[in-house]
Parts: C-alpha cells; sequence; structure tokens
C-alpha cells in the first residue's frame, strides 16, 4: 500500500512539473514586458565568491541551469531564501513570496494548483509563508544591481535569525 502511496505522490509531483513547464513560457510571454538581464550563468561565476551574484551562479551551476530571461528574479529568490528545486520547495517559495507580499497571477496558480495537489506539505507551505511575512520586504528589488554585493549581507537584511531557524524547521 505505502508503495502506491509513493507512486501516487510521485505522479502528483510530475503533474505539478509538467504544469510549471508548459504555463512559464506561456507567462512569460503574456505578462513580463521588461528586458532580459543577458547575463550568463558563467558571468555570475566569473565574480567574487562572498556575492550574491556568485551564489545566483553556483545555484544554476549546481541545478543545471541557465537564467531564464525575463524571470530571472525567480532564481534570485531559490538562492536568497535557501530553496531547492525540488517541486514542494517551488511551491514553498511561492508562499514565502505571497507572504512577503508579492502578488501576480503565476504566484497565485502556483499557490492554489500545489496546495490542492499536494496538501502533504501544508505545514512546510504555512512555515514559509511565514518566513514570508515576517521578513523585511525583498520581493519588489531589482536584483541585476545587487549581484556584486555581499551574499550575507543581503540575507540579513531581509530575514531575522528567528525567521530563518523557522524556514528551517
Amino acid at each position: 500500500m505505502s508503495n502506491l502511496l509513493h507512486k501516487i505522490k510521485t505522479l502528483r509531483k510530475e503533474l505539478i512539473i509538467w504544469l510549471f513547464e508548459h504555463s512559464q513560457r506561456i507567462y512569460t510571454s503574456l505578462f513580463k514586458n521588461h528586458e532580459s538581464w543577458n547575463i550568463t550563468k558563467a558571468d555570475l561565476l566569473t565574480l567574487p565568491k562572498p556575492t550574491f551574484g556568485r551564489h545566483l551562479g553556483e545555484f544554476l551551476d549546481k541545478n543545471n541551469f541557465e537564467l531564464i530571461p525575463k524571470v530571472e528574479r525567480h532564481d534570485c529568490y531559490h538562492v536568497l531564501c535557501g530553496y531547492s528545486t525540488k517541486v514542494e520547495d517551488e511551491i514553498a517559495l511561492q508562499c514565502l513570496c505571497f507572504g512577503n507580499g508579492k502578488r501576480s497571477p503565476y504566484l497565485y496558480g502556483a499557490i492554489i494548483l500545489g496546495v490542492t495537489i499536494l496538501p502533504d506539505y501544508y505545514r512546510y507551505y504555512y512555515k514559509s509563508f511565514i518566513t514570508g511575512k515576517q521578513a523585511n520586504p525583498f520581493h519588489h528589488f531589482d536584483y541585476k544591481k545587487l549581484i556584486n554585493i555581499s551574499f550575507n549581507d543581503l540575507r540579513m537584511a531581509i530575514f531575522s535569525k528567528n525567521a530563518l531557524t523557522l524556514q528551517q524547521s
């Protein structure tokens, strides 16, 4: 029975991945009108180790990604908040951003579908939401302008030690 439940959970996660992959292209073309950064992972990896940009480059390298034009900020959120690219972390990251004040059609869709399809992680989503509420607002930053600043200084300016501890537990 537990093997069957594991397979069902895996199928639910695969459904969300499929939805993310297919909706991302549509959302980007319809709602994202600003210019892309025109920065590559290789560019970021040349930055000094303590910088936010270097951490972003290392995140992209670890996951075998490049920045997605017009939605570069999303990967910045991953790095800044410490979330992986697992499905449940993608949804939790959206919950954190919602708690921080970010609003977008994509965020609403990701949260509604994610919580509906993967309710097993509800407590994790809720903790992420609370972490976002407790953090200083960061969803509106122009992250391209922040790639040369200290990663640790940026995180400490946004998150209290309590917020980071809550997120990890």
